[in-house]
């Protein structure tokens, strides 16, 4: 036998193209080249086969060895290739049935000793891999990563050695175990553990209720920060498909770690990060923080210090739910349906309308340090609260008070049932048809909106997510109908940031 075929997978960001490894034993001086758009990486794996096979006590063909991987126009990276290109030599040269290989993919980096190496992002490439209605083989260094798929279509081994006794029929590899991890992780921060804030912790339970995008205003130490980082735990779990999307993320990113399964994520960039690490991008189209952030929280703090340009590459995914990278050589679309909670001071010295201390800024330096923050993207944020320290209550031994976060998710999970009921998505994803079929309030509540539209002057994007919010607050009332009292704290909960100083305070 002289060819031999077989099957393993590229990783293209989300997307796990087939590729056929060609190996053909040709008349010739030995050697071994390797075809079909490879990058450095998968060149060099002539050299880690050739000693893998040698050492695992098998035989390198004494022949001329072409290894073609098509398609060709495809790039190939990694060490991800180097099972299936010893498997198809071992093939070729007679060591290995071909009859066997048609129903098997192979995944896995070859160390010199022939042992298995794991293979970064395999999750992704595993999510599409076991519906090709193969057995998969994967390093057992990855069976952790392989695992959150709970497929018995994937087989782990350790050594080139496991993989070929199982093909010659003298072995049988191990199915990657079943996951068993915790399928709903208790919150680690509790939201009893905020002394005060009522208004923005009726806030934070809205946006949990209905997915909203969320802006806290206040001074320094109003507790912004201590409030983002809790509303991970009001969320309703992750279905397994969620978490499957958001662990292969975290797979494709640069730590090349899974995310903890079913858990929320929460990312919270630094106010210099530049757009490729919010959106995405590089040579190689990797995940951005927002793409981390998909089904969990993207908290901003210190808004107005992040790059407008940063700022204004957000309002598309924030509309959309996913993001598209394009480069040069290629291009790819990543998920970002995350939850956007921002941070910001009322100013500069972050004192202004402060009861207690005096702002050091001029009106036209408030007035700058807003304008940082354009219309557009302040339009896309539906709750706008402002924290003072009047509503804060410390004393010398603070005592648990208020709804757990515990108790605060059971009724976000209710109302989030009411709205997958009512039409399977969630309050904030409503379109404009299904605004005016699912959000409209009764004649009242029709006449306050009216009325806050001509005198606050709110362009329909405004209207729309006043209607959001108001149906989100009858479904927490657990309310069939939206009515001028849902209205009415759906409009408190939102402010005009920078039509003047004036309105920088909530009555």
């Amino acid at each position: 036998m002289q060819l031999a075929t077989v099957y393993t997978r590229a990783q293209v960001a989300l997307e796990a193209p087939q590729v056929t490894v060609e190996v053909h034993l040709a008349a010739g001086l030995p050697g071994l080249s390797i075809v079909g758009l490879a990058e450095t990486a998968v060149k060099e794996s002539k050299d880690r086969v050739r000693a893998a096979i040698t050492n695992a006590g098998l035989k390198v063909p004494d022949r001329r060895i072409v290894v073609s991987l098509a398609p060709a126009d495809l790039p190939k990276s990694g060490g991800r290739f180097d099972l299936a290109i010893a498997i198809g030599i071992l093939a070729a040269s007679g060591q290995v049935s071909v009859d066997e290989l048609s129903g098997y993919e192979f995944l896995g980096e070859l160390s010199l000793s022939g042992e298995l190496r794991g293979v970064p992002a395999l999750l992704p490439t595993l999510m599409q891999t076991v519906h090709s209605g193969r057995l998969v083989v994967v390093p057992r260094a990855s069976a952790g990563e392989a695992s959150l798929l709970n497929s018995d279509r994937v087989k782990m081994a350790a050594h080139l050695l496991d993989v070929v006794r199982h093909l010659q029929g003298l072995g049988e590899l191990n199915a990657v175990p079943s996951n068993t991890a915790n399928p709903e992780p208790r919150a680690a921060r509790d939201l009893a553990e905020v002394q005060g804030q009522h208004l923005a912790k009726r806030a934070l339970e809205i946006a949990a209720a209905g997915n909203h995008n969320l802006l806290l205003i206040g001074p320094p130490g109003t507790g912004k920060s201590m409030l983002a980082r809790r509303l991970p735990g009001l969320l309703a779990p992750m279905t397994h498909d969620q978490a499957l999307v958001s662990a292969a993320l975290h797979s494709l990113s640069a730590t090349g770690k899974p995310l903890r399964w079913r858990e929320r994520p929460f990312r919270a960039p630094h106010h210099t990060a530049s757009a490729v690490a919010l959106v995405g991008g590089t040579a190689l189209p990797r995940p951005g923080e927002i793409s981390l952030a998909h089904g969990g929280v993207l908290f901003l703090d210190e808004l107005p210090e992040f790059d407008r340009r940063v700022l204004e590459a957000l309002r598309e995914p924030l509309e959309t739910g996913r993001i598209n990278i394009a480069r040069a050589g290629r291009s790819a679309e990543f998920p970002a349906r995350f939850q956007l909670v921002a941070a910001m001071n009322p100013c500069p010295c972050g004192f202004f309308g402060d009861p207690q201390r005096a702002c050091r800024c001029s009106p036209e330096q408030v007035r700058r340090y807003q304008s940082r923050i354009s219309g557009p993207f302040l339009d896309r944020l539906d709750i706008v609260v402002e924290l003072t320290r009047s509503a804060m209550h410390w004393t010398p031994a603070p005592q648990v008070a208020g709804d757990s976060s515990d108790t605060v998710r059971q009724r976000v999970i209710s109302a989030i049932g009411w709205q997958h009921d009512r039409c399977n998505k969630t309050n904030s994803a409503l379109v404009a048809g299904e605004l005016r079929r699912y959000c409209m309030p009764d004649a009242s509540g029709q006449r306050l909106l009216s009325r806050a539209a001509d005198k606050l002057a709110m362009s329909a994007r405004a209207c729309d997510s006043v209607l959001r919010v108001a149906r989100t607050i009858a479904d927490l009332a657990e309310q069939v109908s939206v009515g001028a009292a849902h209205v009415s704290e759906a409009l408190a909960l939102r402010k005009d940031l920078g039509r003047s100083a004036e309105h920088l305070r909530i009555g």
